[in-house]
């Protein structure tokens, strides 16, 4: 469904969107409550009458990153509301940049609202005229969409300050969350991304209280929740989910094609006396049991993961650890950062800081076992006919798509060629041809998607707004 059109003569508002695929939600919903006051969506800064910056804050970088985007904004166009995780550092913010117009926090939808508004007044309302589309306006491409379940988180992880940046676990009604996917999916929308900070702990905050949906009643729960969205016939892909035991109650959803068998689980680390001082879960030898049970229930089943290097107080012997336990799990995708000592995180306090060199030495060490361990994964997918979503079609006739192991943005391709009778936004059989680290080659299993296309300029839709992705998951 296309965006409903705005009066030409509506003030125009630039939007800058920085951060995790949770700050990019905020951002649909705040230019979605612009649409809705009767706002334009300015591609560029000199169009607008003023921009929005969705900041981030998890890291000292990202921080950075924010700033140098606020600056930005104020010298190519003047008028400049400031919003996201880096919205509680507002003496910061006023201090180095005086001018802005307003300074709030995260998902405070109603003050920035109100910040727009009284920097640019919106246009005379037609009460007839429905400017927004069902289901609010979206960031991403037209056939996947990022679901957010809850806000803030209530883990005190010593190297994060996200509980700082956007308070305690707050779960959505799963009525209210069950609503809005099936409006993406009367939408056309393909791929449910399932987004929070903790997954897994969906509901937990108000007690897993039950919601009506389609006739009949949910438990708030991260079973509950998949239940009911495996009930629309989407690709369905959870995000951020800790390995409780009651995550174990969802794996027979994926066996059974009700959601992906896709898991991205933020690991960190393995060394029980590192994962005390990042004050998380520590039974290692259990989660490697529970990933084997996974296995066992959806062999299909792709694990991603994250994990941080170089934590205050890891020795050689910790690091060594975690690269025996990455070689006993094999997990499907990796990433790895070195650890960054974030202003207002409990572990700046830590003893025995890892120096820089160490710690990105580590890091290389660490992912070059993760790329050997997917590129003997990723190979044993040659000759397989695998199911992907197309993503782009090149001018040059190459189809860029996704398996169901994919996520877009953070995960592997499929290139498929000849791909040019493939559509954005649509599902293709394709037979695996060859792979390396990351990603796959593929062919089309239908012969009459084999035959050259007169065709071959089709585009993935772009992308409205002015905006771009600094931090990591």
């Amino acid at each position: 469904m296309a965006d409903a059109p705005t009066p030409s003569n509506a003030p125009k508002i630039g939007f800058v969107s920085l951060g995790c695929p949770k700050a990019l939600v905020d951002s649909e919903r705040i230019l979605t409550r612009l649409r809705d006051q009767g706002y334009q969506t300015a591609g560029d800064y000199e169009g607008a009458d003023a921009v929005v910056v969705n900041t981030c804050g998890f890291l000292d970088s990202a921080r950075e990153e924010s700033l140098d985007a606020i600056g930005e904004a104020l010298r190519k166009n003047g008028k400049v509301v400031v919003t996201g995780c880096m919205g509680a550092e507002a003496d910061l913010i006023r201090e180095r940049f005086p001018e802005v117009a307003a300074v709030t926090g995260a998902h405070a939808y109603e003050e920035v609202m109100a910040a727009v508004t009284a920097a640019v007044p919106p246009p005379p309302q037609d009460p007839f005229r429905d400017l927004v589309p069902a289901g609010g306006l979206k960031l991403t491409p037209k056939h996947y969409a990022y679901l957010k379940i809850s806000e803030g988180c209530d883990h005190r992880c010593s190297f994060c300050i996200i509980p700082a940046l956007r308070g305690d676990l707050a779960s959505r009604p799963i009525a209210d969350v069950l609503r809005e996917a099936e409006a993406l999916a009367e939408r056309g929308v393909k791929e449910l991304l399932v987004v929070s900070q903790d997954t897994s702990a969906y509901g937990l905050d108000v007690r897993y209280q039950p919601g009506e949906w389609r006739g009949r009643e949910w438990k708030a729960s991260i079973q509950g929740l998949a239940e009911g969205l495996g009930e629309l016939g989407l690709w369905t892909r959870l995000h951020y989910v800790y390995p409780y035991p009651h995550v174990d109650h969802v794996i027979p959803l994926m066996a059974e094609g009700k959601i992906l068998p896709y898991l991205d689980i933020p690991f960190q680390h393995a060394s029980p006396k590192v994962l005390k001082a990042m004050k998380r879960p520590g039974n290692q030898e259990k989660t490697l049991e529970r990933i084997r049970r996974w296995r066992e229930i959806a062999p299909d089943l792709v694990i991603r993961s994250t994990f941080v290097v170089g934590f205050p107080g890891e020795t050689e012997e910790d690091f060594q650890f975690l690269l025996d336990w990455l070689e006993e799990a094999r997990l499907d995708r990796v990433g790895a950062f070195a650890y960054e000592n974030v202003q207002g995180a409990a572990a700046q306090s830590l003893p025995d800081h890892v120096p820089d060199d160490v710690k990105e030495e580590r890091r290389e060490r660490f992912m070059a076992a993760a790329q050997r361990i997917s590129r003997a994964k990723l190979h044993e997918k040659v000759g397989r006919t695998i199911q992907v979503l197309v993503d782009e079609v090149r001018s040059d006739g190459v189809a860029v798509a996704r398996s169901r192991g994919d996520a877009p943005e953070i995960d592997g391709s499929v290139f498929v060629r000849p791909g040019g009778r493939l559509a954005v936004g649509e599902f293709a059989q394709v037979k695996v041809l060859r792979t390396d680290a990351y990603d796959l080659w593929a062919e089309p299993t239908d012969p009459a998607l084999k035959r050259p296309s007169l065709n071959s300029l089709s585009r993935a839709p772009a992308r409205p707004g002015m905006r771009r992705v600094i931090s990591r998951v």
